[in-house]
């Protein structure tokens, strides 16, 4: 049996009781993960979530970049027209993870090959320590003019050897992160 045709079998398993027909658009727990695309660190398995819950992105690493930067102002677009032109206010839960494969993009060597072998500069995306790569991220989004305020932004790291979830910034609206982070010295959405 292939990968694909296991895939398949499995999901003709879930369609047998399949009853979520008439979920909303907008998730259920107004919630949306930004996390690495590793796949030990599936949210939906880590947070216990439940079809319809939340929107997931995940990229390498979990970072904020500017596809991601795209994704959150393209859904808050979606959500002021779902809901007659009112403000989104949901919560982005950045989420890094120990042990994360995107710690070698930190080192020399491996940012001049994908430089010079893929055209790609990962350096800006490295993770050299969740900790502050974290709040940097958070920096991003507040460096982002088109992401509205209103929207709440906290900061995770799960770790893989235990399975918990901590909390390394808690969830503010991003426009208090503004006031607080005074990002000046974070890269603008022109730059990333």
């Amino acid at each position: 049996m292939t990968p694909q045709s296991e895939l398949l079998n499995r999901n003709k398993a879930f369609a047998s009781s399949f009853d979520k027909a008439d979920l909303p658009v907008l998730p259920t727990l107004q919630t949306l993960i930004i996390a690495c695309l590793d796949a030990r660190t599936d949210p939906a398995h880590l947070f216990g979530l439940e079809l319809g819950d939340a929107v997931v992105i995940r990229n390498t690493g979990g970072r904020v970049t500017r596809a991601v930067i795209e994704e959150v102002a393209t859904l808050a677009a979606l959500v002021r027209a779902a809901t007659n032109g009112q403000e989104p206010r949901f919560n982005v839960i950045l989420m890094q993870h120990t042990q994360c494969g995107a710690q070698r993009l930190a080192q020399p060597e491996m940012q001049a090959m994908m430089k010079d072998k893929l055209g790609i500069d990962v350096s800006e995306y490295a993770i050299r320590d969740q900790r502050s790569d974290l709040m940097g991220d958070i920096d991003r989004l507040c460096a982002a003019a088109q992401v509205p305020g209103g929207i709440s932004v906290s900061a995770t790291l799960y770790d893989v050897a235990t399975g918990l979830v901590e909390e390394i910034a808690p969830a503010k609206p991003l426009q208090d992160w503004r006031v607080e982070r005074v990002p000046t010295a974070a890269p603008t959405i022109a730059t990333l």
